[in-house]
């Protein structure tokens, strides 16, 4: 109990280090989509706060992210802005109807090499996105303008780094960025600021539906973006989710949060706030600062809206430069180095796997970059047990030949396993003892019919003895011969 106020202070500072990482990132996304920046700033206050409240990682910060961004981009430009939170929430009752019917747990299936690319690809994401804040009209900083900026976010990176060793009574970040401001301000630097992306005072967001027309119309174009919406952000989401919990230790409840998020984006959608969902690096941010507690996340959420009402001006203030400089410090934390040690030392085929969605990831999409992952994983995981499938040969009993096979029938398996055999060569009773031998799905039903029908049409014939319950219920199913 005497550990719950230190316990209190660490959260409630790790979520004040958090939101002010969230704001630029925030207003980047909702330039990106070509939308006011007050509703990135609406749909992190709403997304940050119900998944912190609700959600079933504590921990875990969530926000209008760039993945979800890049995706309404054309439907924002065609459309404008109401189609995109009529999107917003059709997308979030998809991904809570995701969480309701247990689909979350799915993630398990994840390998994780593409665990590994996925965190390598998002910490280069995050790294590159930081370096538009070296250009100024799409041109890149020049003279004592970048001297200045990189100095900064130099002095940035060093406190960060360095702070942890002398003391850790406050976040490094959190220190950071107080450092640099005051100095910008105390020197008057001519550094750009927070207020150069966007102005940020607003007011309280209201409800409202949409306003869009609600026919099928409607429903026929928002449909595919809502799906696409809700993939990205519900993988984001469960990797983030999974990661959180390699870091922690921690049990965690992914139906739960998948369903929190859904409940998150409906109401930002109805808010006039974007779509969101799992963001890594704030969520680095939080657990490098000590948040392990949903309070760390509800302080995040609401210190937006109280920049957005109250606290604008001096936010506004805040040199890029040290928020930049703390995203470095994030990719490289986030960045799996152990990685790159290891791409010699395990199976090709999953270095192939680390390399290709940290490839995928940077170049496309992350939903794209896991769908490659997962299936060259699969094929590989195919492959090694197709060539694994063998038989011993007994002839111990005269007259009478035994086959024991061992290994798995599936799909990929039963040309080699039809090699093992030899109607011709085999004497009038062959026996399959299957004890060593699973059967995995149709294919591996039809190779059995099929080594039947060989023995059947040489005058020969074929019995299976110690099959498994499952398998003889499977053949059974199947209809076929126990």
């Amino acid at each position: 109990m005497n550990q719950l106020p230190s316990r209190i202070r660490t959260d409630v500072l790790a979520g004040l280090t958090t939101s002010f990482a969230l704001v630029p990132e925030c207003i980047a996304f909702a330039l990106v989509a070509q939308l006011n920046p007050l509703m990135g700033l609406y749909g992190a206050f709403f997304i940050c706060t119900i998944t912190a409240l609700f959600g079933g990682r504590p921990g875990m910060i969530s926000g209008a992210a760039g993945s979800m961004a890049v995706v309404i981009v054309a439907l924002v430009a065609q459309h404008g802005a109401q189609y995109l939170l009529a999107t917003v929430v059709l997308g979030g009752l998809l991904m809570a109807l995701f969480g309701l019917l247990r689909l979350g747990t799915l993630i398990r299936m994840v390998p994780h090499p593409v665990m590994l690319g996925f965190v390598n690809g998002l910490a280069i994401i995050i790294a590159g996105a930081q370096l538009e804040h070296f250009k100024t009209g799409g041109h890149w900083l020049q003279g004592a303008p970048m001297l200045l900026m990189a100095g900064l976010v130099a002095l940035t990176m060093a406190l960060v780094w360095l702070l942890p060793r002398l003391t850790r009574a406050a976040p490094p970040a959190l220190v950071a960025i107080a450092a640099v401001g005051l100095l910008s301000a105390l020197l008057d630097l001519p550094t750009r600021t927070l207020g150069d992306m966007a102005h940020i005072a607003g007011g309280l967001p209201a409800l409202h539906l949409p306003a869009v027309p609600f026919t099928l119309e409607t429903l026929r174009i928002i449909l595919p973006y809502a799906v696409l919406m809700s993939l990205v952000g519900l993988l984001e989401t469960l990797l983030t989710f999974n990661l959180t919990g390699d870091i922690t230790g921690t049990e965690g409840q992914a139906n739960r949060e998948c369903v929190a998020l859904g409940g998150a984006n409906v109401v930002s959608g109805l808010f006039g706030g974007m779509g969101g969902c799992a963001m890594i690096g704030q969520t680095m941010i939080n657990l490098g600062s000590g948040g392990r507690m949903r309070l760390s996340g509800v302080v995040a959420g609401a210190m937006m809206l109280l920049f957005i009402l109250f606290l604008s001006p001096w936010i506004e203030r805040i040199p890029l430069a040290a928020l930049v400089g703390v995203m470095f410090v994030v990719a490289q934390q986030t960045f799996a180095w152990g990685s790159l040690r290891v791409l010699g030392k395990v199976p090709r085929h999953d270095a192939l796997v680390i390399v290709a969605v940290t490839a995928i990831t940077v170049a496309t999409d992350l939903a794209t970059a896991v769908l490659c992952g997962i299936v060259i994983a699969a094929l590989s995981f195919a492959w090694q047990h197709a060539r694994d499938i063998g038989a011993d040969i007994d002839d111990g009993e005269p007259g009478v030949r035994s086959y024991r096979p061992r290994g798995t029938l599936f799909f990929a398996s039963t040309a080699r396993f039809q090699e093992l055999f030899a109607p011709a060569d085999d004497p009038a009773r062959v026996v399959l003892d299957c004890r060593h031998l699973r059967l995995a799905d149709h294919s591996a039903i039809a190779a059995l019919d099929a080594l039947r029908e060989r023995y059947a049409k040489a005058g020969k014939r074929l019995e299976l003895v110690h099959l498994s319950e499952r398998c003889s219920a499977l053949l059974l199913r199947a209809g076929a011969e126990v």
